[in-house]
């Protein structure tokens, strides 16, 4: 009696679930017998008859094993049709255990299947107990390159000194970095969204960073800012007299970014007519230079970010909705920086490190009334604005500390709910500092404006280390 085998629960899903296989056949006494033996040993089944339903299947759903046939037409014994539905998985499911099954095995099919890819073979009519043992033994196995592939992430991720700069400690913010750390890895097509200057660019650079490509370039591209005259030349290239200006041979982002990852930013705003021949390459890996009938096949991960609410545009008709399937194979939203207070202050002193060395400035900190400032303005510009107001202010500081003045915030940027959250002195502080500026610096004159003697001015100066 074989032994029944121990599901090991996915790790899609970080759930108990039971393991779930794809299993595809073009007979249907072949399906039912492997879901009798299998959905009592705890499986969840799917069936697929053709090579389009198993593609299909893939697209739609997350499976923990797949157990492949490799003939589908009516007398055909070659295996063609299923190495070459092996090929195209491969193309894009590089970790799923792939079991081949065949009544026609001989030694050079079961090579070619394990070249192209596949993680074992079964010859049919198969034994219970060895399926049962290979079907367990890769499904375990798969879990644990995911679970050393995350660990390896989240490691790179705290310490290479050669990562992007990601300072995230806010609540609000955990889940994207799990997510990252999750997906880094993997070659899936991510789309990031968010607000200007919500840090987009910096999470494509930690995703390409965290992956096998790292070693490769990522190639970013600001679709929106292409015209559109000119996009097809700027993406895939164009040869020598393709059109009047071409005096010489281009070669286009996708190209540039083979091995590595492409980064397609506002891909919300690539024209309707550009989005069917993005799509294509997207879909098929193969593109052709402006002005060459020849094809050329390209590797990339493709990662793209938008500010725009790029669901209302494909309910707009402006954005395809089957380009839009294409690209968020894994969504991140960023969340503007104004609900993420928690981390202004270690942005801001990271900002203050990078500007005061490279400036060579002897700032050393930020004051209180400036911090309190930072921590209830509404930031429009999100965490690219905190980054310039920090420039600004090392830059700008005749001190070794930053005080209120430096920043150069506008005070109708805090919100009256923001000031109601602020103690006394804060805002007793900032209205003194703002006093001052508008005064240049002439303690009677700001006196004056605040309503307040020179004397009572100089002992709140003072307090506040004006």
């Amino acid at each position: 009696m074989s032994t029944a085998a121990q599901p090991v629960p996915t790790e899609t899903t970080g759930a108990k679930l039971a393991p779930s296989v794809l299993i595809a056949d073009d007979q249907p006494h072949i399906l039912d017998a492997l879901e009798l033996l299998l959905e009592p040993e705890g499986y969840r089944i799917e069936k697929a008859t053709s090579p389009y339903m198993v593609l299909d299947a893939l697209k739609c759903n997350s499976f923990d094993a797949l157990l492949l046939d490799l003939n589908y037409t009516r007398d055909t014994t070659s295996g063609r049709e299923g190495l070459d539905l092996l090929s195209q998985i491969r193309s894009h499911e590089s970790q799923l255990p792939v079991i081949i099954m065949t009544a026609w095995a001989n030694v050079d099919l079961a090579v070619e299947a394990m070249r192209r890819g596949a993680s074992d073979f079964i010859q049919k009519p198969w034994d219970n107990a060895r399926l049962l043992t290979i079907l367990r033994t890769q499904i375990d196995l798969s879990n644990a390159v995911r679970r050393t592939q995350r660990l390896e992430a989240e490691n790179r991720l705290l310490r290479a000194a050669n990562l992007p700069e990601m300072i995230a400690t806010a609540a609000i913010m955990q889940p994207v970095l799990t997510t990252i750390t999750r997906i880094g890895p993997s070659d899936a097509s991510v789309l990031i969204t968010g607000e200007h200057g919500t840090g987009k660019e910096v999470v494509a650079q930690t995703l390409h960073a965290l992956s096998s490509r790292a070693s490769r370039s990522m190639v970013a591209v600001n679709t929106g800012a292409l015209p559109e005259g000119t996009f097809e030349s700027e993406l895939f290239g164009h040869v020598k007299g393709a059109f009047t200006d071409a005096r010489t041979e281009r070669i286009g982002r996708f190209e540039l970014a083979e091995g590595g990852t492409l980064f397609l930013d506002e891909i919300a705003n690539v024209p309707m007519r550009q989005q069917s021949k993005l799509l294509r390459v997207l879909e098929t890996g193969e593109m052709e230079r402006v002005g060459s009938s020849k094809t050329r096949r390209v590797n990339v991960r493709i990662i793209s970010a938008t500010n725009a609410d790029i669901r209302k545009e494909v309910e707009a008709g402006n954005f395809r909705a089957d380009l839009l399937f294409r690209l968020n194979t894994v969504e991140i939203h960023l969340p503007p920086l104004r609900e993420r207070r928690e981390d202004i202050p270690p942005l801001a002193a990271h900002f203050l490190s990078r500007y005061a060395q490279r400036y060579r400035k002897q700032v050393q900190g930020i004051d209180q009334a400036a911090m309190d400032l930072m921590l209830h303005y509404a930031w429009p510009g999100n965490v690219r604005e905190l980054d310039h107001t920090i420039e600004r202010a090392v830059l700008m500081s005749r001190e070794d500390i930053i005080d209120v003045t430096d920043l150069g915030l506008s005070p109708a940027r805090v919100s009256t709910q923001a000031l109601e959250e602020m103690s006394l002195e804060s805002v007793e502080s900032i209205l003194i500092r703002k006093a001052l500026s508008r005064c240049n610096g002439n303690v009677s004159q700001a006196a004056e404006a605040l309503g307040l003697s020179r004397g009572a001015l100089y002992r709140r100066m003072e307090k506040y280390g004006i």
